[in-house]
């Protein structure tokens, strides 16, 4: 044999080892474990999450709880710890490199009031005057007071106010709280 026969056959067994053990293993040990989802993801959680990626959330804010033994996440009240079944239904899945922020796998059940997200998207310093988390006022329209009767608008705190004007959340602001609140694991069946 010459040595470019060995150097090919050589490559050719690196290539076979490497997709076996990367594709073929874990559907074999992985994937019996993993349970189909029962449910459908409805619209407005979808595009919730196409808005979650879109405005880069992921890139402070991860999604997975680590189990006990591998930090304080279970300690700090993130909730359970992560499973392959949290991230089956929507794409892309967003785990997160860091945390700047906190951990948002559970958040639906640590914050379940819409009103708590929509005043952190429009105004995170009214929640917390040391928060480094950009303000989406984008995602609102300001109005006059007496414009669009029978919707109130978000409650700001009196020094974030604007005078004569209500916050109404758009509908992509909706869409964000709706799959932020949907992240909860004690429900199950829900991403």
């Amino acid at each position: 044999m010459t040595r470019k026969s060995i150097l090919f056959f050589g490559i050719l067994a690196t290539f076979l080892i490497a997709m076996f053990g990367m594709t073929i293993l874990p559907k074999l040990f992985v994937d019996e474990h993993v349970k189909a989802p029962e449910y459908f993801t409805p619209f407005e959680i979808t595009e919730g999450h196409r808005i979650f990626v879109r405005e880069g959330c992921i890139y402070c804010h991860s999604k997975q709880v680590r189990p006990e033994g591998f930090g304080a996440d279970v300690e700090r009240g993130w909730g359970r710890g992560s499973e392959a079944t949290d991230y089956r239904n929507l794409l892309p899945h967003n785990l997160g490199t860091m945390r700047t922020g906190p951990d948002l796998a559970n958040i639906g059940a640590r914050q379940p009031s819409a009103d708590w997200h929509y005043l952190n998207l429009f105004q995170p310093r009214a929640l917390n005057e040391q928060s480094i988390m950009p303000a989406y006022p984008w995602l609102f329209e300001v109005v006059p007071v007496d414009a669009r009767p029978g919707r109130s608008g978000i409650q700001l705190p009196p020094e974030f106010q604007i005078e004569g004007k209500k916050v109404l959340p758009r509908d992509e602001a909706r869409y964000l709280v709706t799959y932020l609140l949907s992240l909860d694991q004690q429900i199950t069946g829900v991403d």
